[in-house]
């Protein structure tokens, strides 16, 4: 396992400041978190990966801005809607491509979409991805049928190879249920993590400040996932200045450490 960072724990600074700050404090691991279309030009892609390089900063994965319209545009009974979103996630490939990362975060779709058709959409995307190295990841989100475990289990169980998991602790408790029930759902197809504390103050709280069973969890995660990054992803509210964010950092650099693989700080 890996530690790192979300850009998006700075939102809504510029993607390239939250990054650069990110950096300069010795960050070592992050994930992208682009914010509109013009951050998709392959010129300010490039820049990114300058940054990327100037501080020897790998980019474990991409979240995209459209992750909110997933459901119209790649769910939905018009065709031609989809082949634009497929055509449109060329983009956010290539920008992967650019910047060296390798796990896409999929919100997918919300209620009303029936789990064939959600296979069928998702397994275009998938193989869409695979042509660019890239790993198209769903995410558990509590407003998406990803919100259950149960769901997990049965599409990876449809889908097969062509499925990846990101699990997102937060997601999952506001879900009602475990994190743990979504690793026993995903299994080996776990890919990449969302962490954040949680306890009686909150479900997404830096590290520390709740009461989440992270020895329990990373033991779990790695007997399924070593090769995964843990990415500490907070709202901007839930911290007071990046000092607290990057301690939280450190701590959970300082645990995946001890899985043998270096941490983000």
């Amino acid at each position: 396992m890996r530690a790192g960072v979300s850009t998006a724990c700075l939102y809504p600074e510029p993607v390239e400041e939250c990054l650069y700050q990110l950096a300069v404090n010795g960050v070592s691991n992050v994930e992208l978190f682009l914010n509109t279309h013009s951050e998709l030009k392959k010129s300010f892609a490039h820049g990114i990966a300058d940054i990327l390089k100037r501080f020897d900063v790998n980019c474990a994965s991409l979240h995209p801005f459209t992750c909110e319209i997933e459901t119209l545009m790649l769910f939905s009974d018009y065709e031609r809607r989809l082949s634009d979103a497929l055509e449109f996630h060329r983009h956010y490939f290539d920008f992967m491509n650019i910047v060296g990362a390798e796990i896409f975060v999929l919100h997918g779709a919300k209620a009303g979409v029936t789990k064939e058709r959600y296979c069928e959409r998702y397994s275009e995307l998938f193989r869409l991805g695979k042509k660019f190295g890239v790993t198209v990841a769903v995410e558990n989100v509590s407003r998406c049928l990803s919100s259950s475990s149960a769901f997990i289990r049965d599409i990876s169980r449809m889908l097969g190879d062509e499925f990846a998991f990101v699990l997102d602790t937060k997601q999952a408790i506001r879900s009602g249920e475990s994190p743990f029930a979504f690793i026993d759902a995903a299994g080996k197809k776990l890919r990449h993590v969302h962490i954040s504390d949680s306890g009686p103050l909150g479900d997404c709280l830096p590290i520390g400040k709740g009461s989440f069973r992270f020895d329990d969890f990373f033991r779990r995660v790695n007997s399924v996932s070593p090769e995964c990054n843990v990415i500490l992803e907070l709202y901007r509210s839930n911290f007071d200045n990046i000092s607290e964010l990057l301690r939280s950092s450190s701590i959970l650099s300082a645990m995946t450490g001890r899985y043998g693989t270096e941490g983000a700080v």
